[in-house]
Order: structure tokens, then C-alpha cells, then sequence
């Protein structure tokens, strides 16, 4: 008889409220569990899971469920997640799989693990256990912190790869795992910790034509419960230097404008609201022309920010005709020399333009995002945002947010080895940034400095920190701190800044940029390597 999880009835519920739910009976099937490893609310506000649970459950030999940290709201006791679609607990699944694109999420990855009641380090798991792999940027760009929890790694993009990493995995379910591992060490694009198949090649899709990445199940219990959720594009010419996007989805790929309408027909039928994907939306190629036909069509567009070099005039006219009432645009530094710095090539005459036409089209609020703590910046950096922001708001009557979290150097990028501003340092410009700015109508949003730097450490750690990891008995700063001083290490090790020639971490993977053209890049920001260490004086 099937114990009833007090999970349950709200797992009902929330399957009740769903179209395009896959249900599948497990005779002579894989079972998959797919994991996202925080709430129901995010997991389906992201487009990876729709992908993946479409992709799992399109092969007849696979019966795929979605499991979640929480449903309503992250768990308050120790209670065993659950299946959403038949309420099942992780151990009753021969496969887990996680998607982690935040390295936040790694706390709840093991702490899912912890209440499922599965060992939490991999050596320890034998074939009686759940093989547990993982995806997501966060991990496939960095391996190491999870390296020895997790089974197996899946480097880059999955639809290519999973039909023959499907065909292995019905393998290896059935195997010992040292077998088991072996078998998956033989698929390109995986990652298998035990074994030291490294340095593994990313995998990316060449075709997204083929099949766009679109919504598959829709809910109201979810962020983007109004629309359709389509890709349009991977990959960002940019080049910003702070930004791993732009270089783990390289090569740019952009959906032709007929995959678009066709995806953009069906999704029709569920939502008429569409919210267009990309890394830069209004680089497309087409995007003036989607943007015309999309409205033909009939729908309402939404897009997450506006690149304003240039700004795509149909488009905004387009989502300005179907009543979106916030415009979001990036500047990620107010001052010019910073964004020269960080590969930010938009000027200030070009960010306010784009403000006067969110004024002129009726936008009720303009979205202003930046960065705090980029390498080299000063005070005098924190107050050209200042007056950059001041002059927006002297031309726009609505209501103007800037959203300024402290920055985190990642993994792949030409800043993978500077230093991360210290806390001290972070939370004296936020402050002044919400001094200066909220008296004159500016909401100034940002994250926790100390939150950043535990997101640091995880971005570029070593193997070390999955013990720390397994150490930890919650999810919160005091748990983190404890594990890392009984593992004998320190933060502060993993935030300072790297010389160009010290081995990293991440190196057992390859993304396809070199590490030449990264560091010719750094060098390029930062001649002076003493420059990239973070200015140490305060606010005024």
C-alpha cells in the first residue's frame, strides 16, 4: 500500500490547476525523476524543465516526473520530497536527475538528498540506490562542488545528447554502478567524477529550429502563469566580460521566424500572452519582424530587458500595444569608463533615449539593472550610476526601480580570476546607492553582499566543498559556516583573486573558448593586474 506523504493533497491540488501534464504508467518504463531543486513556483517559471520533461517523456521507454524542494514554499520539516505526478518518494526512482542553474540551489540539492533518505556522497550509493546525475549552467560550468555527490554531470545542452545518454542510462539502471559509471563515461558531454573522463567537451544544440524550446505544461501557480514562454535565441555576441551566458551558449543561435510563428501558433491556444527568451532578445536578427507578425497574430509580448544599442522600435511599439507596463533595460555600470571595462558598450545618451520613449509609449515603470562590485570600480563609479539614474528619473513620471546586486565572478569568463569586492565594501555602496536615490522616488532593490560571497565561493570551488556541503545539517549561514570551519577551509581562499597560471577547478571541462582568449580578454579590462583588486575605500 502506498504511503500518503503529507505532501499529497497539495501535490493534487497544484496537478489539478495544470494543462499538458504527461501521465504515464511505469510498467516496462525508466522511471526519471526530474528535480528542481527549489520551489514548484520557480522550477516552472523555467524553461530548461519544460524542455527536459517533454524531451523524457516523448521516448515510450521513459516515464519522467517532476519533484521539487517545495511546492507552496520551501519545506519546514523532514518530510521526504515527493513526485508530484504520483506522489512517489525519490528512493522509489531507479534515476534523478537535477537541473541547477543557480549555485544556491546546491543546498537544496543535498538537502533533498538528505531527506530522501539517499547517502549524500557518492562513493557511498551502490546500484541499490537512485543513480543521480545533474545539468544547468551553474553546474556544467563548474563541476566540482558537487563532483563527489553527484554520479554523473551533463556538460552543456541536452537535446542532442539525451538519446544516446537515454540509451545508456537503460544500461546502466540495470548495471552495477561501477559498470554503470563506466557506461555513462562513454557518452560525449558527460561527466563522471569517479572516473576522471576529463576534460569533457560541452555539448550544445545546432538546430533550434528543429524543436524551439517552448512552455509545455501550464499553471497560475507559477511567476509567468499569464503566457507562453518561447526561446528565440542561444548565445550573446556581446562579449560582456562578467557574464558566463555569453560564453557557455556560444556559438549565437537564433529561432527563424517561421519556427517562431508556428511555436507561437500552438502556444496560442493555451495563452494569448507570449514572453519571447533570449540572452538578447532584441538581437534578433528578425526581432522587428517577429514582433509586427506576433501582433498579427493576435498576441500579447512580454520580453525580460531591452538592448538599447540599438532599441528595436517595432518591438517596443509592439509591447507597448499589448499593455506591458514595465521596460527593463541594463546598464549593469553608470559610469562609461566601468562599462568600457566590463564590455558594456552602451553610452548614457543611448539608456536615457531609451527611457524618454518608455515615457513617450505610457510604460508606468522603468527597470533599471546593475552591478555592484565589478573589478576596478571605485566610489566614483557608484556615483555616475547615481546621477545616470537621476537624470532618468528626471525624465520619466513613472515609477523607476533600479535593481543593483553585489557581482559575482564566474567560471568561464575573463573575470574567473579577480577578486570578489568584500562585504564590507558591497554593502557600503548599496547603502549609499538607497541614500542617495530613494529620497528622490528611486525603489533600489538588491541582494544580501554576505549571500554573494557563499555564491562565490560556490561559483568557483573546488572538490572540497561537496564534503562541506554534506556537512551541512540546514541551509542557512550559521549551517555554512560550521561545515566549512570543521572541513578546515576558509571563503575567503576561494574569493581572492587567481594568477593567470594557477590550475582552476573548472578546467575538467571545456566550453570551447580559450583560456588564451579569456586571459587575453582580462588583460585587455584590467592591463594592470593590480587594478583588479577591489578598491578598499568607503562610501562618502
Amino acid at each position: 500500500m502506498k504511503r500518503k506523504y503529507r505532501y499529497t493533497d497539495q501535490a493534487k491540488r497544484i496537478l489539478a490547476r495544470e494543462e499538458g501534464t504527461v501521465s504515464k504508467d511505469w510498467g516496462g518504463r525508466l522511471p526519471t525523476a526530474l528535480i528542481y531543486a527549489n520551489t514548484y513556483r520557480l522550477g516552472m517559471s523555467s524553461l530548461a524543465v519544460h524542455t527536459l520533461y517533454r524531451l523524457f517523456n516523448d521516448r515510450p521507454d521513459v516515464v519522467c516526473e517532476r519533484a521539487f524542494w517545495g511546492y507552496q514554499s520551501p519545506p519546514e520539516d523532514d518530510e521526504p520530497p515527493i513526485s508530484l505526478e504520483s506522489q512517489r518518494p525519490l528512493t522509489d526512482f531507479p534515476l534523478l536527475t537535477f537541473s541547477l542553474s543557480y549555485e544556491m540551489d546546491y543546498f537544496n540539492t543535498v538537502q533533498a538528498l538528505r531527506r530522501a533518505g539517499i547517502p549524500l556522497l557518492a562513493d557511498d550509493r551502490d546500484e541499490s540506490w537512485p543513480l543521480i546525475l545533474a545539468g544547468g549552467p551553474a553546474v556544467y560550468a563548474n563541476p566540482a562542488p558537487l563532483a563527489d555527490i553527484l554520479d554523473a554531470i551533463v556538460i552543456g545542452e541536452a537535446e542532442d545528447l539525451l538519446p544516446q545518454l537515454m540509451d545508456a542510462l537503460q544500461e546502466a539502471c540495470r548495471a552495477s554502478r561501477p559498470q554503470a559509471l563506466r557506461i555513462l563515461a562513454q557518452v560525449p558531454g558527460v561527466y563522471v567524477p569517479a572516473i576522471g573522463n576529463d576534460p569533457v567537451s560541452r555539448v550544445w544544440k545546432h538546430d533550434l529550429d528543429a524543436q524551439p524550446a517552448t512552455t509545455q505544461i501550464y499553471t497560475p501557480d507559477t511567476e509567468f502563469g499569464d503566457r507562453a514562454l518561447i526561446e528565440i535565441g542561444r548565445g550573446c555576441v556581446r562579449g560582456c566580460r562578467f557574464c558566463m551566458a555569453g560564453y557557455v551558449y556560444r556559438p549565437i543561435r537564433q529561432v527563424s521566424l517561421d519556427a517562431v510563428l508556428a511555436t507561437a501558433r500552438d502556444a496560442l491556444r493555451y495563452r494569448d500572452k507570449l514572453g519571447l527568451v533570449s540572452a538578447a532578445v532584441s538581437d534578433h536578427r528578425q526581432i522587428d519582424q517577429i514582433a509586427v507578425e506576433l501582433r498579427a497574430l493576435g498576441a500579447r509580448i512580454a520580453v525580460s530587458s531591452m538592448r538599447v544599442d540599438p532599441l528595436s522600435e517595432p518591438l517596443l511599439q509592439a509591447l507597448a500595444d499589448s499593455g506591458t507596463r514595465t521596460l527593463t533595460i541594463a546598464p549593469e555600470a553608470g559610469s562609461t569608463r566601468l562599462r568600457r571595462c566590463i564590455n558594456k558598450r552602451q553610452t548614457d545618451e543611448q539608456l536615457l533615449h531609451a527611457v524618454d520613449l518608455a515615457a513617450h509609449h505610457g510604460f508606468q515603470q522603468t527597470k533599471m539593472y546593475f552591478m555592484v562590485g565589478h573589478p576596478t570600480e571605485t566610489d566614483a563609479d557608484i556615483e555616475d550610476t547615481v546621477n545616470l539614474v537621476l537624470a532618468a528619473r528626471a525624465r520619466f513620471p513613472g515609477r523607476l526601480i533600479i535593481n543593483a546586486p553585489p557581482y559575482v565572478p564566474k567560471p568561464h569568463t575573463p573575470f574567473q580570476w579577480a577578486a570578489m569586492t568584500p562585504v564590507k565594501i558591497l554593502e557600503a555602496r548599496i547603502k549609499y546607492l538607497k541614500r542617495r536615490l530613494q529620497p528622490e522616488r528611486v525603489t533600489v532593490r538588491s541582494d544580501s553582499p554576505t549571500w554573494a560571497t557563499v555564491a562565490g565561493t560556490l561559483s568557483r570551488g573546488d572538490r572540497q566543498l561537496g564534503r562541506v556541503l554534506a556537512q551541512m545539517k540546514g541551509t542557512n549561514l550559521r549551517e555554512w559556516r560550521r561545515a566549512l570551519k570543521v572541513e578546515g577551509l576558509s571563503q575567503e581562499d576561494y574569493l581572492r583573486g587567481r594568477s593567470m597560471d594557477e590550475p582552476l577547478p573548472w578546467s575538467v571541462v571545456d566550453m570551447g573558448v580559450s583560456r588564451r582568449y579569456l586571459a587575453r580578454e582580462m588583460q585587455t579590462a584590467i592591463p594592470d593586474e593590480s587594478d583588479c583588486s577591489p578598491q578598499t575605500q568607503d562610501c562618502p
